[in-house]
């Protein structure tokens, strides 16, 4: 009976790992490609702080190049970017903001964290 269980436990993860597969097919719903601007600091104080420049009414690149610790320095521009090349909470997080600009940006609050650190994300375009 043991080795029973086993598999049927298996059969449970399988299971909720279709289901989760199948969530993600359902997020397709805002398109497949969005162009993304992001701001990266490893330290969550050093986003807040970025975070309060842009409740300040400072542009979101002008803030991205001051505060963000990647290679998207510029303005903090990613460019498009397709569902699946991101990471999850922040594929998540660029799916479901609306379209705005830089100089009046709809974006992540709080922060979203990651394996690289918290973004503050914005999108400027959908397809």
């Amino acid at each position: 009976m043991p080795p029973k269980k086993g598999a049927n436990s298996s059969k449970a993860k399988k299971s909720k790992a279709s289901e989760e597969g199948s969530s993600g097919k359902e997020e397709k719903k805002g398109g497949t490609t969005v162009k993304v601007r992001h701001i990266l600091c490893e330290k969550q104080s050093k986003i807040l702080e970025a975070m309060e420049k842009l409740k300040g009414g400072q542009k979101f690149n002008e803030v991205a190049a001051i505060y963000s610790e990647d290679k998207a320095r510029s303005g903090g521009d990613l460019g498009w970017m397709s569902r699946g090349s991101m990471v999850g909470a922040f594929q998540e997080a660029a799916f479901a903001l609306p379209v705005s600009s830089i100089s009046s940006p709809i974006y992540t609050n709080p922060p979203v964290k990651t394996k690289f650190g918290y973004h503050i994300i914005m999108v400027e375009g959908k397809k």
